[in-house]
């Protein structure tokens, strides 16, 4: 079974003791689809990840619950999720904004920046769910930051 590091989304072997990108110990890794699940609910972590990224709710949740408030790759992405909301909340307004300050042509920026922002939310849950940490300019710094001081 190839298992991915919850630092780094590197492979790691099944035999290896440390992650070979960054060093982590291999207790940090994370399963690639068969991460062993929690007690008390089911979920494996790769699975909770990804479903950080349904909304912000979720991933709030998940920060606020045991035991997934405990998991750096749970709150990773759930921090992932509720920063990448923030921002995509300021990106869609000041779009908004300049579509009516520019008339038809900014209108038409609007469709491209909805379709982008679906892309990024396809990736984003995959790579969860796969267990890899996909980490996103600035916002992926700040919750990697915060998921690390649990």
């Amino acid at each position: 079974m190839l298992r991915f590091c919850a630092s780094c989304g590197s492979p790691i072997a099944e035999a290896a003791l440390a992650c070979p990108g960054c060093g982590a110990a291999v207790g940090q890794a994370v399963g690639g689809g068969a991460a062993p699940g929690t007690p008390t609910t089911g979920l494996t972590e790769n699975l909770a990840g990804a479903l950080a990224y349904v909304t912000f709710i979720p991933a709030a949740w998940f920060l606020l619950i045991e035991p997934f408030n405990k998991n750096p790759f749970v709150r990773f992405h759930s921090f992932q999720c509720v920063f990448l909301t923030g921002a995509w909340l300021v990106l869609w307004f000041v779009s908004a904004l300049l579509g009516s300050v520019l008339g038809l042509v900014g209108m038409l920026v609007l469709p491209f920046v909805g379709l982008a922002g679906i892309g990024l939310w396809i990736v984003l849950v995959l790579r969860a769910y796969q267990g890899r940490m996909f980490k996103l300019p600035v916002i992926g710094d700040l919750a990697e930051k915060l998921a690390n001081n649990a």
